[in-house]
């Protein structure tokens, strides 16, 4: 395994210049710092990170806190995810992932010890227990989800209030008058999951504001309880023309269902949903969506967790940033076909 020693031999430089480049203590030229650069790539040295640790006061490490709950859809927090680690690895950080039931605890046990250097929370609550352990603790600290107290923190998340009133508004202007709009189940609510009543809320207020029916329901997130929901719920609204979906769990399983009623999208029922345009590959899925943009989300938490981190002023304003909603058109939606004229 190759020593600090050896990058310094290789690059024709002391220990100490190599240490100062590696660890930017000290300003170097750029001639040196590409040849200790290179030497770092061509002899594959990693940094002892405990080493580092003492000489630079970080770790290098950012914690993720997330949790994989039963009443939410896996593979979407899985996307989440990713967009984290890849810019963290980007940016030359490593994730610690930590999935305790208790984040409270464990998010003050990571900061007290000082292992991470930062913290990207997600299923983030309404009212997070965690935030005012994320607050007292001093580390940096960048939200995915919006809490109902953003004070002192970062926050990323889509714009679901303007989501809600676009998948309305694009049925609508499409002349559907009767809708009915699938929610995330009822538990994620309870629990303080504050993006399922801000897309239904704003999704109710404009229906009514755009004179048409829209019936809110909240559904499942496992099969077969999601399969059979689908199926009672064409069976209560068949006047319904048009689907709305905030359910990843939901719009996975309404291919076959359709298919088994016979219903053709958009032919008999145009179907709109929210999720990512990498969820609708996994899973081919033909549905008009509203891009969640979990990726991009991700990244833009951790740019702005290192950003804080390596800057380290005190006086920065922290930011609620929103991604605006965008609706990608796979050909599911259509003006709703008029019944047929009944003549004597």
């Amino acid at each position: 395994m190759a020593t600090i020693g050896d990058v310094a031999k290789a690059a024709g430089v002391s220990r100490s210049t190599a240490s100062y480049v590696l660890t930017g203590k000290r300003t170097t030229s750029l001639e040196v710092r590409r040849r200790v650069e290179q030497a770092v790539r061509d002899l594959g040295y990693t940094p002892n990170a405990g080493a580092r640790a003492l000489a630079t006061s970080q770790s290098k490490v950012l914690g993720l806190l997330v949790q994989f709950l039963e009443d939410e859809f896996a593979p979407a927090m899985l996307q989440y995810m990713l967009g984290v680690s890849n810019v963290a690895r980007e940016l030359g950080y490593d994730i610690l992932m930590v999935t305790e039931p208790d984040g409270s605890q464990a998010l003050k046990r990571i900061t007290d010890s000082r292992m991470v250097d930062g913290v990207v929370l997600m299923n983030v609550a309404d009212d997070d227990e965690r935030l005012p352990v994320l607050r007292a603790s001093g580390v940096p600290g960048a939200l995915v989800g919006l809490p109902g107290d953003c004070a002192g923190l970062d926050v990323f998340d889509l714009d679901f209030e303007e989501a809600g009133r676009t998948m309305v508004d694009h049925l609508a202007d499409l002349g559907h008058r009767d809708l009915v709009l699938v929610s995330q189940p009822e538990h994620v609510v309870e629990r303080g999951g504050a993006y399922v009543w801000r897309l239904r809320d704003a999704a109710l207020a404009q229906a009514k504001a755009r004179g048409i029916t829209l019936h809110a329901e909240y559904g499942e997130s496992q099969q077969p309880a999601v399969g059979r929901f689908l199926d009672d719920l064409l069976d209560r609204h068949p006047q319904a023309t048009g689907l709305l979906l905030h359910n990843e769990a939901a719009a996975a399983a309404l291919p076959s269902v359709l298919h088994a009623r016979g219903i053709q999208s958009p032919r008999d029922l145009s179907v709109i949903g929210q999720y990512s345009d990498e969820f609708a590959r996994t899973f081919s899925l033909p549905f008009s969506s509203i891009e969640s943009a979990p990726d991009r989300l991700g990244r833009m938490a951790v740019r702005q967790l290192v950003r804080r981190i390596e800057q380290q002023d005190p006086t920065d304003p922290h930011v609620v940033r929103f991604v605006s909603p965008e609706l990608v058109d796979r050909g599911s939606t259509a003006p709703p076909v008029s019944p047929p004229d009944v003549r004597p």
